[in-house]
């Protein structure tokens, strides 16, 4: 198990130097986040000996319950929460993540500016814009998020670090990270965490500077010891 991780985490760094290379990128230039959702710590251990140190968690419970360990036995390690915030959450989100990517609504930012301010702890942020309008998928409208990011900013005090988006499936994603990087840019904003283990080399040719990368670096996911 941990050889195969390490020459599955080796084999998407190298992809990730070629993408950067190929579209005139430094390198460098792009994070990978080694998305560990649903694998315990005896998958993670491979990859953070193999020096990975930024990872990717769905769920707040599941990142409060395997990294405080996890942390203690490795320096420097840097969680992200990449799935949907409940306003509920607010308070254990700020405690466990340095970065969260799914600020999508006005409930959760009054909720993570009055967590961040009572803890006096401040995780970077990042605003999810559902580029596809997909019913079932978070994230803010493409066509309200210029008005949401400027109420981050101005009426609820948050430091927007960037964007993040999770295109529809069945179409292309580099229409959806365009998109993204058009709006960014236009609201001043430099950071955009896109692509995932099907498509992260077309996002570092949109500019990505974080991809999430999972299945490609762990292997598939089973999704059958989980309870909700």
């Amino acid at each position: 198990m941990s050889q195969e991780a390490e020459n599955r985490l080796a084999t998407v760094r190298a992809a990730i130097a070629k993408a950067e290379k190929d579209a005139g990128r430094a390198p460098g230039s792009v994070t990978l986040i080694a998305v560990s959702k649903t694998f315990d710590a005896e998958h993670i251990r491979p990859v953070l000996n193999a020096g990975q140190r930024v990872f990717g968690e769905n769920k707040v419970q599941e990142g409060m319950r395997k990294w405080p360990e996890l942390r203690a036995d490795y320096e420097g390690v840097e969680l992200h929460l990449i799935g949907p915030l409940q306003s509920n959450k607010a308070k254990e989100a700020v405690q466990t993540f340095d970065v969260i990517h799914s600020v999508d609504r006005d409930k959760i930012a009054k909720a993570l500016k009055a967590e961040m301010d009572k803890q006096g702890k401040h995780p970077r942020l990042y605003i999810q814009v559902n580029t596809g309008e997909e019913e079932q998928k978070a994230g803010i409208a493409p066509q309200d998020a210029d008005a949401f990011i400027a109420k981050c900013r101005e009426e609820y005090g948050l430091q927007i670090e960037g964007l993040m988006c999770i295109p529809p499936v069945e179409e292309a994603p580099g229409m959806h990270f365009a998109l993204l990087e058009k709006i960014a840019r236009r609201n001043g904003l430099d950071k955009l965490s896109m692509g995932m283990s099907a498509d992260y080399e077309i996002a570092v040719q949109h500019n990505a500077t974080h991809v999430r990368v999972g299945s490609a670096i762990f292997g598939e996911r089973d999704y059958s010891h989980l309870t909700k």
